[in-house]
């Protein structure tokens, strides 16, 4: 795939305190050294909490050109969680998820954006646009994103293997895959179909679902590939699937925040050994 290649900048990193109803969502903070103004993306975390692979992450976006932010939307039940890939770490993550609620979600969504739109944490570094910003989300936070891209103000959303959207809904109620027609940006979902998690109906209903409500959307499958394939801490790491699926993230990023349009050739697809769509 041909993106638009540069250089990575240097960039700053901090944690902040966002405000969320009188208490604090603790998040990570990264934005390049150069002056801006950078467009804005926000970092939704794994089931892990904001651990390193999630920092790595939003470091990586930063030297994009983006002001980078990943909230710790368990805040509710603990904070400054960082969790590893044990089966243990698996329980524990999945004991703070249970406790979070798509409404709940979306008032952490909106108190970041708030946040990014408004704060003065990195000036000269100015956010804009505004009213468009981009979100990814891996895992939990890969359903998280889902949710995000109906607000208004996400104008490109990447969901990585997000579980659960096509039949549940963080706290109950209709599945997150019902809300598809509120997206009114631009959405890639990424999937794996070694997936134990996800199956592949799972990934077509959310593709229908799209499709119907006439969002601009891509969804790929890669046919190797397992849960958790773009983080290097995993097991399931799939460096082939994780490049090009990154190459994918940053097209959309570049057309949809910087107003570029990269061109589409995908080159594990030219091999033959890349996803399906």
């Amino acid at each position: 795939m041909s993106t638009p290649e540069s250089n990575p900048l240097p960039i700053h990193t901090r944690w902040v305190d966002i405000p969320v109803n009188g208490d604090r969502m603790q998040s990570y903070m990264a934005w390049p050294s150069t002056p801006g103004p950078w467009p804005a993306v926000i970092v939704f975390m794994e089931i892990f909490g904001v651990n390193t692979h999630i920092r790595s992450v939003t470091e990586r976006i930063a030297t994009e050109g983006y002001v980078a932010i990943a909230p710790n939307y368990y805040h509710r039940s603990t904070q400054n969680l960082e969790l590893g890939y044990t089966e243990r770490d698996v329980t524990i993550g999945r004991q703070h998820k249970e406790q979070t609620t798509r409404e709940g979600l979306l008032i952490d969504t909106r108190a970041v954006l708030h946040f990014l739109q408004t704060h003065h944490e990195i000036a000269p570094h100015e956010v804009v646009p505004k009213d468009r910003l981009g979100c990814i989300g891996f895992c939990f936070g890969g359903h998280v994103a889902y949710i995000a891209a109906g607000m208004q103000e996400i104008a490109a959303t990447a969901s990585f293997y997000g579980g659960g959207i096509a039949n549940s809904a963080p706290g109950g109620g209709a599945p997150t895959v019902t809300h598809s027609a509120e997206i009114q940006g631009e959405i890639l979902c990424i999937f794996g179909e070694t997936d134990p998690l996800i199956p592949h109906e799972d990934t077509v209903i959310i593709e229908q679902a799209l499709k119907q409500a006439g969002v601009h959307h891509e969804v790929i499958r890669y046919a190797q590939s397992g849960h958790g394939f773009f983080c290097d801490q995993r097991h399931s790491y799939d460096p082939s699937a994780a490049e090009d699926a990154w190459h994918r993230v940053k097209a959309l990023f570049h057309r949809t925040l910087k107003g570029q349009h990269p061109q589409h050739t995908p080159a594990l697809e030219k091999s033959g050994l890349g996803p399906q769509r």
